[in-house]
C-alpha cells in the first residue's frame, strides 16, 4: 500500500507542499493555511517563507 506523504495545496497561486495528516481540509481538498482553504477572503496570503499566493 502506498500512502501520500506530501502534497501541493490546492489553492492554485500556492506553491507550498503540505502533509496531508497536518495540512487543513476543506471540501475533500488540502489546504496548507485557513487563508489558501478559504479563497483569501481578505486577500491575505498564507504566509508561509517564499510563497506568494494571492499577491
Amino acid at each position: 500500500m502506498t500512502s501520500v506523504t506530501q502534497t501541493k495545496c490546492a489553492c492554485q497561486s500556492c506553491l507550498c507542499v503540505v502533509s496531508p495528516s497536518d495540512a487543513l481540509q476543506k471540501d475533500g481538498k488540502v489546504y496548507c493555511s485557513k487563508a489558501c482553504a478559504n479563497g483569501h477572503p481578505e486577500g491575505e496570503g498564507c504566509g508561509h517563507t517564499g510563497c506568494t499566493c494571492n499577491k
